[in-house]
């Protein structure tokens, strides 16, 4: 007995150390995002953009990810996993370097389609992996990768914001965080899974429709992905146009509302471990819809930091559950989760300019009420889910036998 649990630990060792290395994938993805958000003032200045300029310049990131996405899979299929991760990531990074250096408007879109395409396809791929690595350790992780992202999004942020408060030209800055994001990623990525497919299997076809089990599952993060772009968007503006804060108190706001969702995801696989998916989405769900009544009947900016603060704690676990529902639910995983990771990112394309157009058409108070119907949607839909037979409660499937594996360790 000694000795086959001293076996079993060997061979998850290599799978342990792949977690920590998507987790690192993670962060570096993260980390990108962060600090291009906080020079776009800088870009809007340099090319003297009027808001609705800059608003169209920014659509297109997710106009080339929605339209990338699903050639993830292929890519995958063709160079192996790891390969494939690599390249879609240094790319990724590399990209950051060229927005900044756009001469007009007509080539920062084109800059950012190319930067949205790169981040979709590599965060399909990471996202993959990453449901791998969870099927294999037979616990759930995807929520803690979530979160690796999320804290890398605030060491980005952060990193950015001393760059700006310095007056450093973002083409400077965005170049230097390029080159080291570009280098910690093609170090992390030596360790990730080496997953390959058998020779006989066809490759995925370039595009297709989402599987209608990724449509469902995408409903659910469709939900939850709304809330966030709304509250990060426009919680610091409702904040100082509805209650009358300061900016100080606004901005403060979305900083609280960004560390929760970090938080949250952080520990939540422990949770989701305790309780399984369906139990963690729908107790998040009413936390959610708690803090967007909060939100909308607050008097006072205490009560509405606290209501952003429970939304952002009930929605911070539903798009890793829902990646990792798409993994399992049929015979294509990278094509399920490129179809959720599509929803999910039209979400966040329509939530501020949907939160605005009802804001001007009736109020911002009425725009956070759609966003708290919306959140109670996440209790409805928490059953989909719901992990299939042959798996434990978190939805992960048990340790494979390592000799049918197709994957290589470094």
């Amino acid at each position: 007995m000694g000795r086959l649990k001293e076996s079993e630990a060997a061979e998850l060792r290599p799978v342990r150390r792949a977690r920590i290395a998507v987790a690192a994938v993670f962060a570096v993805h993260g980390a990108v995002t962060g600090n291009f958000a906080t020079r776009i003032p800088w870009v809007q200045e340099r090319l003297d953009l009027s808001a609705g300029q800059l608003g169209l310049a920014l659509a297109f990131p997710a106009i080339g990810a929605s339209v990338a996405m699903p050639l993830a899979g292929r890519i995958s299929h063709r160079f192996g996993a790891r390969a494939a991760l690599r390249g879609l990531l240094a790319l990724w990074t590399a990209w950051l370097v060229m927005p900044p250096l756009a001469p007009g408007l007509v080539w920062l879109c084109g800059a950012l389609l190319i930067f949205g395409a790169t981040a979709g396809m590599s965060d399909v791929a990471m996202n993959a992996l990453g449901v791998e690595i969870e099927n294999r350790l037979g616990r759930s992780i995807m929520s803690g990768l979530h979160g690796m992202w999320s804290v890398g999004a605030l060491t980005g942020s952060a990193a950015g914001t001393v760059a700006a408060h310095a007056e450093a030209d973002a083409r400077l800055h965005l170049g230097i965080a390029a080159g080291v994001l570009t280098v910690l990623g093609a170090v992390a990525c030596h360790w990730v899974l080496d997953l390959r497919s058998a020779p006989e299997e066809h490759p995925p076809p370039r595009f297709t429709l989402p599987p209608r089990s990724a449509l469902i599952i995408g409903a659910v993060g469709f939900c939850a992905v709304f809330a966030e772009g709304a509250s990060l968007d426009w919680s610091a503006v409702y904040l100082r146009d509805v209650l009358d804060t300061s900016p100080g108190v606004a901005a403060a706001c979305t900083t609280a509302f960004s560390c929760t969702m970090a938080g949250a995801r952080l520990i939540g696989d422990a949770v989701v471990g305790r309780f399984g998916p369906v139990r963690t989405v729908r107790t998040g769900g009413v936390l959610a819809t708690a803090g967007g009544i909060l939100v909308v009947t607050a008097s006072g900016p205490a009560l509405a930091i606290a209501g952003f603060g429970l939304i952002g704690l009930g929605i911070a676990v539903v798009v890793p559950l829902a990646f990792a529902a798409a993994g399992r639910s049929g015979p294509a995983p990278s094509q399920a989760i490129a179809g959720v990771a599509t929803i999910t990112y039209t979400s966040g394309l329509i939530a501020p300019a949907a939160m605005g157009s009802i804001a001007d058409l009736t109020s911002l108070t009425i725009s956070f009420c759609v966003v708290t119907t919306l959140t109670l949607g996440l209790v409805a839909g928490a059953g989909v889910l719901r992990a299939p037979a042959g798996t434990d409660a978190t939805g992960s499937a048990p340790h494979p036998d390592p000799s049918t594996s197709r994957a290589t360790l470094p």
